[in-house]
């Protein structure tokens, strides 16, 4: 089985997404400065690592929020033709996206989605894009293996953030590679085994 990989861009404060998030302002105020790195400001090292997040991957798991907010603005190619699972609490019938990914809306909880998001992806990866709180709930359920996280040099100021106090412990992430590149931080981390320790 392959691992279960968060993959997500943050701001030096902690934010995924700037504050007034809403459906003509998806990443909220100064929130689309977190992917400048990948689009308007992209460098060969931005493009390569960009690359990267669906290399060996079998299947994409990501939060409602992401989902609607985020499908107007994909591109045809976004996922690759991978199947894409959807934690939700509003039930919905599997549909067809427009570049070829099939996506499934889970509505039994977010182990539900974990465990069939996993089967599909059988020996690769599981890619998990977003949001912040169902990453959250990944990293404090100790379900992630590897944490990619591309910290952006600016700072947000307020918005919606990726970590909370998980009320039990520190934990301890090794890293395991380090990208500098303008603008832009790459780090990923090992989060195999990584449990709060008291």
């Amino acid at each position: 089985m392959g691992k279960v990989r968060l993959d997500i861009s943050m701001s030096l404060d902690g934010f995924t997404a700037g504050p007034d998030v809403r459906g003509d302002n998806p990443l909220g105020d100064g929130g689309e400065r977190l992917h400048d790195w990948m689009f308007s400001q992209a460098t060969e090292t931005g493009r390569r690592i960009q690359h990267e997040v669906f290399d060996g991957a079998g299947a994409v798991l990501m939060g409602r929020r992401v989902f609607d907010l985020g499908k107007p603005h994909w591109g045809k190619e976004t996922f690759r033709r991978l199947p894409v699972f959807v934690i939700t609490h509003r039930p919905q019938e599997p549909i067809a996206d427009p570049g070829g990914s099939a996506v499934t809306f889970v509505s039994e909880g977010i182990g539900h989605a974990l465990a069939q998001a996993r089967s599909a992806a059988g020996d690769r990866d599981l890619v998990v894009i977003g949001g912040a709180a169902a990453g959250r709930q990944l990293l404090n359920g100790g379900f992630v293996d590897e944490l990619r996280l591309h910290l952006v040099h600016l700072l947000l100021g307020s918005g919606t953030p990726l970590f909370e106090p998980p009320g039990g412990g520190f934990r301890r992430l090794p890293l395991t590679r380090l990208v500098e590149d303008t603008g832009v931080t790459h780090f990923t981390f090992d989060a195999s085994g990584a449990s709060a320790q008291p």
